[in-house]
């Protein structure tokens, strides 16, 4: 299912017009994350694709971004995706609470394609440890830079003031159990 993302009214961004995000999820512990984003992509600041690794801090610079919860106020898990094919994982006790490496989580295929009006990145998580009967909450986001250093922040929802991504507004899909 396709989610369209929206530019936090703070920020400007030249290089992309529209970012979706297109959900599904093959079975019960898997899931595939496709962003697209369209635009100006030559303006688009994008690292070379490299060798596939866990990396910190990969939201300083272009990435995609997802948030996942099983329960209204338990903890959630934090995927980045660099078009890099850089990634991380991070599990969170609760809103910005108790933070560590998801180090259970393997390595996500991650693909990448580019033309001169279209940038897409499409991720394959395999969260099969983590089965829950309950709906799925996600929050799904963009970090977009233009070549001039310039960020964008795009969600499917903004909480009132700056971004933050991590903000339960901006858990706004639901993904049903496999």
């Amino acid at each position: 299912m396709p989610y369209v993302l929206q530019r936090h009214p703070d920020s400007f961004c030249v290089a992309a017009a529209h970012v979706e995000v297109d959900v599904a999820r093959l079975r019960a512990g898997s899931l595939v994350l496709s962003y697209t984003v369209a635009g100006g992509i030559s303006d688009l600041l994008v690292p070379a694709v490299t060798t596939p690794s866990r990396t910190d801090e990969l939201w300083r610079h272009t990435c995609f971004e997802a948030f996942i919860r099983a329960k209204p106020d338990g903890g959630y898990y934090e995927f980045n995706f660099a078009p890099s094919t850089q990634w991380a994982a991070y599990w969170f006790d609760g809103y910005r609470n108790g933070m560590r490496v998801a180090a259970e989580i393997d390595t996500p295929e991650i693909e990448v394609e580019s033309t001169t009006e279209r940038y897409t990145l499409r991720a394959l998580l395999e969260l099969s440890e983590w089965s829950s009967p309950s709906p799925w909450r996600l929050g799904l986001s963009a970090v977009i830079e233009d070549a001039n250093g310039r960020k964008s922040y795009w969600a499917l929802a903004h909480p009132p003031d700056k971004p933050d991504f991590h903000h339960s507004d901006c858990f706004a899909a639901e993904l049903s159990p496999a």
